[in-house]
């Protein structure tokens, strides 16, 4: 999966509904530019690639309007590329950004292609990671603080204790990250995060995805319940009054305000596989399958290890979490032949602790409430530093959304 040292732990803006045309002179820049266009990150935008170079890209626009965004490979040549970056000009519509990919770590040219309005330089070869992350940063407001991280949690099959291990994540990320964060329990029906964090909020996610023309940042935030100094919740009413059959892109105004706002959001995805479900987790920064010992969590983390690699190949692959470990009498798959049969390490193994478990469950506690100095609190503390990208310093995220900030982004008087 290719990635950048620049842009390794970055979290990049997802792409938006944009038109962008590429006019390529190698067939390995049109290969890479072609994977970028597959990216999750790209699903908004729309683009085409061809080949010609600068001069096709000038012959294209004399009789059509430009797009969005102009990508040109300029590998050099008889003709100056300075030349044809000024017949573009000729051709080209105001606003339309241009990049241009060149094979030559020249300072001088790159300073006359910025003075001519070019918009970004690359140099060649390029992968797709860096390709999007050019593309993300034209549409970048300047000096916005960095996007927020989306960690996807999702079981491999009813039962696998996912939504728990989400919200024991969340509540580590919050506490030992120093990390302003939202749980959000996805499973509208049949949601257990207000009952684990003991709330009972009246509003919750059913409100945002109900009510799609009502959302903005103030009305999020008011769907917010706040657990801790750093952890607020967006709770699932768990009632059964309306069918959860949603659109696909049903969840994306709320995701959208949240990465926006705050530096960490954990999606507790449910055990299902409708359209806004499997876009949920492709869309993710983090995704963490959780699964037990048994056959049947094998088959289905193998089936959803293998699509999203596939839909995914710009991204680290799935963390694996094998959790129920270690329950008496129950014939068990080991965990190296886990890992084995789906070609990927384990993340963390979660011991069978069914008293540590309820014990929670019944008080509306986190595990490390109830039992500080566990094995099972200390496997999930690493687990949750790791997906948080570890402990970075706490920082002020500079927004509109000034009341989520005072409830998440303060940090404690001492």
């Amino acid at each position: 999966m290719s990635e950048t040292t620049e842009t390794a732990g970055r979290v990049i803006a997802p792409v938006p509904r944009i038109t962008i045309q590429a006019f390529c002179e190698t067939p390995d820049v049109a290969a890479v530019i072609e994977d970028a266009a597959g990216d999750r990150r790209m699903q908004k935008a729309h683009l085409k690639v061809q080949m010609g170079g600068a001069p096709a890209a000038v012959e294209a626009y004399r009789n059509a309007p430009t797009p969005n965004v102009i990508m040109i490979e300029m590998s050099g040549g008889k003709v100056s590329p300075l030349s044809y970056l000024d017949s573009l000009a000729e051709v080209c519509d105001a606003g339309t950004k241009v990049i241009v990919i060149g094979h030559v770590n020249d300072v001088l040219l790159y300073r006359e292609f910025i003075r001519r309005g070019i918009s970004e330089y690359l140099i060649a070869p390029i992968d797709p990671v860096a390709t999007i992350a050019a593309i993300s940063d034209l549409f970048s407001e300047p000096g916005a603080e960095p996007l927020g991280r989306t960690i996807a949690v999702v079981g491999a099959k009813g039962g696998t204790g996912a939504s728990t291990l989400a919200h024991n994540i969340a509540w580590s990320i919050a506490r030992d990250c120093g990390t302003a964060t939202v749980i959000a329990d996805l499973d509208v029906a049949f949601g257990t995060a207000g009952l684990n964090f003991n709330q009972d909020p009246p509003q919750g996610v059913a409100e945002a995805v109900f009510a799609p023309e009502r959302i903005d940042a103030n009305f999020v935030d008011r769907l917010l319940s706040k657990c801790t100094d750093n952890l607020s919740l967006l709770a699932a009413p768990a009632t059964l009054d309306r069918p959860t059959d949603f659109a696909e892109g049903a969840f994306d105004g709320v995701i959208d305000i949240l990465r926006a706002t705050v530096p960490c959001i954990v999606l507790d995805v449910p055990h299902a596989w409708p359209a806004w479900c499997r876009r949920m987790l492709i869309g993710a920064d983090e995704i963490v399958v959780v699964a037990a010992p048994e056959l049947a969590s094998l088959r289905n983390a193998r089936n959803l290890f293998d699509l999203l690699r596939q839909s995914r190949p710009n991204d680290r692959m799935p963390r694996l979490v094998l959790n129920q470990v270690g329950m008496g009498k129950r014939p068990e798959i080991a965990v190296a032949e886990f890992a084995k049969a789906l070609d990927a390490p384990v993340a963390a193994v979660v011991p069978f602790d069914p008293a540590l478990f309820g014990t929670a469950a019944n008080n509306g506690q986190m595990l490390a409430e109830v039992q500080p100095g566990s094995k099972v609190t200390e496997i999930l503390g690493d687990l949750a530093g790791a997906l948080a990208g570890r402990a970075e310093p706490r920082r002020s995220r500079a927004s509109l959304l000034v009341p989520i900030l005072a409830r998440l982004g303060r940090r404690k008087a001492s």
